[in-house]
């Protein structure tokens, strides 16, 4: 099995290929010096990635091979009668033969045609609470879409910083479901507040759900209804970016960072940690090198291949690369600008 890695960053994207873990190649870059947001799967199979730029706006781009891009005419928008504006398109997630994105300005959008054409989720993307909703430091994004494969009627997404939202009626109706976690800014009129970072969910069981947030590493066995704090071994207060989950072995994986002002490791201990218990505890994972290392890694910048291999990129521009679940970890030979997504493609 062939692996591609896709690795967006503020200055376009490179695409890096390993045979069952071997000498990795690479190519690119592709779409030299936009920013590239994330990458996804359409329905029939093709491949997408987002990009955004200051002058042109938010796009979504289309290929068979990962090299050659399309950029699609009629990509995600907002009504204009919404007062809503569309800056990135940070999340995409495909489900039967329908395809997600989550944007910034925050808000939902669904194309049933490949990426082709888009409408809004309205129900989500004017909810009740919407007049309150504020953006954290990274804006106002929906980031993270959850999709429960045996009943794609029931979806979740997560907002910074607002919450995390579900529905249970292919986005008819939503409703938060925070309980038990720290919000980071209570709203006195809605439950609204949370700086959800990061979601992933177990395949098996849509209603165990894992989310780093800005107040801590939270578990769900009840589809997001009640969160448990999950912190044992993490250093600090458990702020960090993002939470991935090797499907393998069930082994969780997360960076912790000091909290709010610096941004950065812990003591400069860079290190990701795993969880090889569902999350009751943790500790990092193969080793780390004793020099400090301030290195961050953002929220769309850890990907999994689903047999043993977990990709993280820092924005320092480093890529580093598991393929036994965390035993042992190695840096690809190359140095990339601020990356701030990462995904493996099967081939």
């Amino acid at each position: 099995m062939t692996t591609a890695l896709a690795i967006g960053t503020l200055k376009g994207a490179w695409i890096a290929r390993s045979d069952d873990g071997g000498e990795w190649d690479l190519e690119g870059p592709f779409l030299k010096g936009w920013q590239v947001n994330t990458f996804g799967t359409a329905p029939g199979g093709a491949r997408l990635l987002t990009t955004g730029s200051q002058w042109y706006g938010a796009a979504v781009h289309r290929s068979k091979d990962l090299a050659d891009w399309e950029q699609i005419v009629d990509g995600p928008a907002y009504p204009e009668e919404s007062g809503h504006k569309l800056e990135q398109i940070w999340t995409l997630t495909t489900t039967g033969g329908d395809l997600y994105a989550g944007v910034a300005e925050a808000g939902l959008f669904k194309s049933s045609d490949d990426g082709s054409t888009w409408s809004p989720v309205a129900a989500l993307n004017e909810h009740e609470t919407r007049a309150a909703w504020m953006p954290g430091f990274g804006g106002l994004a929906a980031h993270r879409i959850l999709v429960d494969s045996a009943d794609p009627a029931r979806m979740w997404v997560g907002i910074s910083a607002v919450g995390v939202f579900a529905t249970e009626d292919a986005g008819a109706s939503w409703e938060l479901r925070n309980t038990g976690v720290v919000a980071t800014g209570p709203d006195d009129d809605f439950d609204i507040g949370y700086c959800v970072h990061g979601l992933v969910a177990d395949p098996d069981d849509a209603d165990t759900i894992w989310r780093q947030d800005h107040k801590g590493v939270y578990r769900t066995t009840d589809g997001g209804r009640s969160w448990e704090r999950i912190q044992n071994g993490v250093p600090g207060a458990g702020f960090g970016f993002p939470i991935g989950r090797d499907d393998a072995t069930g082994s969780l994986f997360i960076v912790p960072l000091e909290a709010d002002e610096f941004r950065a490791p812990v003591d400069g201990r860079f290190a990701v940690y795993r969880s090889k218990d569902g999350g009751d505890s943790w500790a990092p994972s193969g080793d780390w090198p004793d020099d400090p290392t301030f290195d961050t890694v953002l929220r769309d910048s850890m990907a999994t291949d689903g047999d043993g291999g977990v990709y993280v990129g820092t924005s320092g521009g480093s890529v580093i690369s598991t393929g036994d679940a965390g035993d042992s970890w190695t840096k690809l030979p190359w140095t990339f600008p601020r990356i701030i997504s990462v995904h493996a493609f099967n081939e």
